[in-house]
């Protein structure tokens, strides 16, 4: 788990599964929702893949379909930082090294606290407007609020579940990183100054997708 510098005591945690992680498993051989589910996460993996390997010389709907599935893919990993903390016992914090690794760890918890709180309260929310879009089954046709509410409730479930885990269960141990106190620094400059360093501290690092999440995260300035 990485603390990453956002600006001025500005912070944010972030994890990166491999892209093929999933893709290693082998498919379930019984139980049809689980075979299901597994098919559904092959055809999203394939269109992500597909999305990121897009020519930009498709057309414009094309383009903007890609864009909004790269979208989607980055929105979802970063909420599986979470949610990959459910069934862990030991977890590292990598974190920058002008910190100590005292006051790293007072930020995880505050971080790990605040989302805590904001997940189970919009798990709640949306558990009601889940129920309260059972209402439209009486409408003929596929009831796509209830689908939409049934993914935010799943979701606000698994990520307000890791962040108990990683607070209450989770041995942790930390080990400082000079590039993530780079990245702090690079906070403070202009986008278009800082992005081929930011993409090169993402390479060193091995995180494809940080670049993306701190140019998202981090102070917008011009």
């Amino acid at each position: 788990m990485y603390l990453v510098p956002v600006g001025v005591g500005r912070f944010e945690l972030y994890s990166e599964a491999p892209d093929d992680a999933e893709a290693e498993k082998p498919p379930p051989q019984d139980g049809f929702w689980k075979r299901l589910l597994h098919n559904g996460q092959e055809r999203w993996r394939e269109a992500v893949h597909a999305a990121r390997a897009s020519d930009e010389s498709a057309g414009w709907f094309a383009r903007l379909r890609d864009r909004a599935v790269c979208r989607a893919a980055e929105s979802i990993a970063e909420q599986r930082t979470l949610w990959s903390l459910r069934h862990c016992v030991y977890a590292t914090l990598v974190h920058p090294s002008d910190l100590s690794t005292e006051a790293a760890a007072e930020i995880r918890d505050r971080l790990l606290t605040r989302a805590r709180h904001h997940h189970g309260r919009w798990l709640l929310i949306d558990t009601l407007l889940f129920v309260a879009s059972g209402l439209l089954m009486l409408v003929p046709g596929p009831n796509v609020l209830a689908y939409y509410f049934a993914f935010r409730v799943v979701g606000h479930y698994l990520s307000w579940r890791g962040a108990r885990q990683a607070l209450e269960a989770i041995k942790w141990d930390a080990r400082p990183e000079p590039a993530l106190a780079e990245l702090g620094r690079l906070a403070a400059l202009p986008r278009d100054a800082r992005q081929s360093r930011v993409e090169a501290i993402a390479g060193a690092l091995n995180l494809p997708r940080l670049a993306a999440f701190f140019e998202r995260t981090a102070v917008p300035v011009r």
